[in-house]
């Protein structure tokens, strides 16, 4: 049995239905709770409990504190290649898109990497687009290998791999996972997904299963938010990340939320979700999964971050340039822009503001091969 297995028995839009159909009564009696579970979602997430939000926030940092102390883990992408092979409406990495592809060389690998380690910064989220014969499982841990003498962690957000390739780029150095379903709801995804692999719904949905199999230390996963529902989205979302706690233990999960920003090609989300969406979002999570990382990235503008902070977000991107050698200046094309354009130096600046301590490094991976 797999997630594929809860997915198809859950009545997700019930559910949603739910989320309009609660009280204010029913709002109160969460206010009360001293702990939630996943059957609470439907009501954290109604119109009811929009009134109540700043309460619900104050719970949210209070258990937060709780568990991760006023911390803030930073980290940085570090995109390969726009080389894609599918056709995702949504993506400026899509196929369809026609500029010049570029795919860094192992030269290029390190001085980004010696750019970023420069910077300050110790934990890595490696990126390419979807293309096996070009970024390939080989391409990925040469570049793990290139780029670990730099990083204390370095997670990967790549094409869905086997567990073996898994196994193997683990073997090089990395530790961390970064998978997308981008959405839960089986007809969107076909409506967005229309050549390549990706199209390929239930090969994706259990990469992250692969992914623990193989022995990553963490695993992040999430929707893109606007190519359907947020309700249904946070509802299937939760559901998945309840099944993967509950079967794989072992593994340290991370969700996250991003909103679709402007792409090559005009493409418009069909679902716009709010930043009070948003928030209510963010502050369930947090609720129903105390001891998660919960990931906010620049896709948001710099005023909308900084009032997320205590809301329950415990780690964060900072710098970002989402263009292979972006931090070299290459000239390639983006996959989405970036709304906050700070530099690490005036996040971690901010935060030390808010009274929140900037982690740069929070972990060895010697010390879980050193006990494994």
């Amino acid at each position: 049995m797999t997630f594929i297995d809860t997915l198809n028995s859950l009545d997700i839009q019930t559910q949603v239905s739910h989320t309009l159909l609660s009280t204010k009564d029913k709002v109160q009696t969460l206010l009360r709770q001293k702990t939630y579970k996943i059957d609470d979602l439907p009501a954290l997430l109604s119109i009811a409990a929009e009134s109540e939000l700043e309460p619900l926030a104050q719970k949210a940092n209070k258990l937060t504190v709780q568990r991760f102390g006023k911390t803030m883990q930073l980290f940085v992408p570090m995109y390969l290649s726009n080389e894609c092979y599918n056709t995702c409406t949504y993506c400026g990495f899509s196929y369809e898109n026609k500029y010049p592809r570029k795919t860094l060389t192992d030269e290029e690998i390190l001085k980004e990497g010696l750019i970023l380690k420069e910077k300050g910064f110790q934990h890595l989220l490696i990126l390419t687009g979807e293309s096996p014969k070009v970024v390939g499982t080989d391409y990925i841990v040469n570049a793990i290998k290139i780029l670990k003498p730099l990083f204390s962690s370095i997670s990967i957000e790549v094409q869905p791999l086997s567990e073996h390739d898994y196994k193997r780029v683990i073997e090089a150095g990395a530790d961390g996972l970064t998978i997308y379903q981008e959405t839960y709801h089986r007809e969107s995804y076909k409506k967005y997904h229309t050549f390549g692999k990706k199209k390929l719904f239930d090969q994706r949905l259990e990469a992250a299963e692969r992914g623990a199999r193989a022995g990553f230390y963490r695993i992040n996963i999430g929707a893109l938010l606007g190519l359907h529902d947020w309700r249904y989205e946070a509802i299937a979302l939760a559901n998945h990340l309840h099944y993967l706690t509950k079967h794989h233990w072992q593994c340290k999960f991370a969700v996250s939320f991003p909103r679709i920003t402007d792409v090559i090609g005009g493409f418009k989300p069909s679902h716009i979700i709010s930043d009070k969406a948003l928030v209510q979002l963010i502050i369930a999570f947090r609720l129903i999964f105390p001891d998660i990382i919960i990931t906010l990235s620049t896709r948001e503008p710099q005023e909308l971050r900084d009032q997320l902070i205590p809301m329950g977000i415990t780690q964060m991107s900072a710098e970002s340039d989402t263009a292979p050698g972006g931090y070299s200046d290459s000239g390639a094309e983006e996959q989405f822009d970036v709304s906050d354009h700070r530099s690490l130096k005036e996040i971690q600046d901010t935060l030390l503001k808010k009274g929140y301590e900037p982690v740069m490094k929070d972990w060895e991976s010697v010390i879980t091969s050193e006990h494994s």
